[in-house]
């Protein structure tokens, strides 16, 4: 097929995908309850993404078909019934005192709607601070001040990028662990307990992660990124300890996506400090594009912590809408993703041996990462496996074609992100420059003006008194 011809074929499959509802179910006695997702309308016929619950707890997902004229509730329980089978749970524990930190710029809106989620946590002891990242409005501290003062901390950070943002964050919390999630994001009411109970557990961890599901299914955008994956990794537990190596991850630490995204972690806040924070040239806002995240998780990794997920810390997300949304996300996963690797290297070359070791595994698992993937079910077009089923937290179904355009752009990202992180660096020092010199303008000033210290030394009346 000409490349033209495949294009368009891929834009017309890309406009025929359709919305997806979102659902609820928790299963727990022998009344079920079905409810619609965070800010979804209720359930009723077509398509449904079903979170899954027992005890409270997310426990798989399922992707349900409800028939025009059926019950939503019947048809979906009956189907998870046969997927989902019985769990079994041990208590969190009591959680640390925790800090939540929340990195925004100029999305007052969205940031309403996180906050609004995050102050309805069941953790007995947080704090919130939000950082607002290079703001040219005053739009979010506004918002702090009218709706959240006493309640939510507010931080400015002038230079733009995420990692930065977060730094300003850590620098200003006070709790025993420090939690990082996005203003684009809702969180379950157990987010918190969930996520930072297992520091209580564990004295050596020093990173947790957690569940990330979307918010929205309602453009063809959305849908095809949750098709391929999303953002979750799952719903079983795993501990990541780098004194035992797992033997399914031949790659590790190296492949730091694996191990959570950053809408939803948080770090001891004693050893994420001890290892620097985040390396500011990394992340959303600079030229790297991405891989703060990432760069985090291995830092603390490297210096002998455990990292552990836990899927019974979740958040929804809201994804990203079009169609350029999806292919500036893929050209920034790929730079990012390569970046992040550059950040480590450059700052802990001690490493660099153990990378060189699994370049060529690395390699592989890139060409596999950005392969184009087609669909796991079979939707008249012969490119389906015809299975489609998957499995309660699958996540990787595939019901849509990755297309080849995202593929092509995730690998040009990757090029790219070395550079990227070389130039977010060199712009970083820039700027550390010019507040130096703005600062050491401002202090020359200072002693030259009236009722300070001149150059010459004399006092004038002021200063003398």
């Amino acid at each position: 097929m000409a490349r033209s011809a495949r294009a368009q074929e891929e834009i017309r499959r890309f406009l025929d995908i359709g919305a997806v509802q979102i659902a609820e179910l928790d299963l727990d006695g022998d009344e079920a309850v079905l409810r619609p997702g965070p800010g979804s309308p209720p359930v009723t016929h077509g398509e449904v993404f079903v979170l899954v619950r027992r005890g409270g707890r997310p426990v798989g997902t399922l992707l349900g078909q409800v028939p025009e004229g059926a019950d939503p509730r019947a048809v979906l329980v009956e189907r998870a019934r046969a997927e989902c089978g019985p769990a079994v749970f041990g208590e969190p524990g009591e959680p640390p005192f925790t800090s939540v930190v929340v990195a925004t710029r100029e999305r007052a809106g969205q940031l309403a709607r996180a906050l609004d989620s995050l102050l309805a946590q069941d953790h007995p002891r947080f704090e919130i601070v939000v950082v607002d990242n290079a703001p040219v409005t005053d739009e979010t501290r506004e918002l702090i001040e009218r709706k959240y003062a006493e309640r939510v901390r507010y931080v400015c950070e002038p230079v733009p990028g995420l990692a930065g943002a977060h730094n300003a964050g850590l620098d200003a919390v006070r709790g025993e662990v420090v939690a990082f999630t996005d203003d684009d994001v809702v969180a379950d009411p157990r987010w918190l307990t969930e996520l930072s109970a297992p520091f209580a557990a564990d004295a050596g961890l020093g990173c947790c992660t957690g569940l990330i599901l979307p918010a929205r299914l309602t453009t063809p955008a959305q849908v095809l990124l949750e098709s391929h994956g999303g953002f979750a990794k799952g719903f079983t537990p795993r501990t990541y300890d780098p004194a035992r190596p797992p033997g399914d991850e031949p790659l590790f630490p190296f492949t730091a996506g694996r191990f959570g995204s950053g809408a939803n972690m948080a770090f001891r806040t004693a050893v994420l400090r001890s290892v620097g924070g985040f390396d500011p040239a990394t992340g959303a806002g600079t030229a790297a594009r991405g891989g703060d995240d990432l760069y985090g998780f291995v830092r603390v990794l490297a210096q002998g912590h455990r990292l552990r997920y836990t899927p019974y810390a979740l958040v929804w997300h809201h994804h990203r809408e079009t169609w350029r949304d999806l292919e500036t996300q893929a050209y920034g996963y790929g730079a990012g993703l390569t970046a992040y690797l550059t950040a480590v290297l450059v700052n802990r070359p001690a490493l660099l041996p153990a990378f060189l070791a699994k370049l060529p595994r690395g390699l592989a698992h890139a060409r596999t990462l950005t392969a184009v993937r087609e669909t796991d079910v079979a939707d008249g077009t012969g490119t389906g496996t015809g299975t489609g089923t998957g499995t309660p937290g699958d996540h990787d179904v595939r019901t849509h074609p990755w297309p080849r355009r995202l593929s092509r752009l995730q690998r040009r990202g990757m090029v790219y992100g070395p550079v990227g992180y070389l130039r977010a660096r060199y712009a970083l020092r820039a700027a550390v420059r010019e507040k130096a010199a703005q600062r050491a303008q401002a202090a020359h000033g200072a002693q030259t003006a009236p009722g300070t210290q001149t150059s010459h030394g004399a006092r004038t009346s002021q200063g003398a008194r």
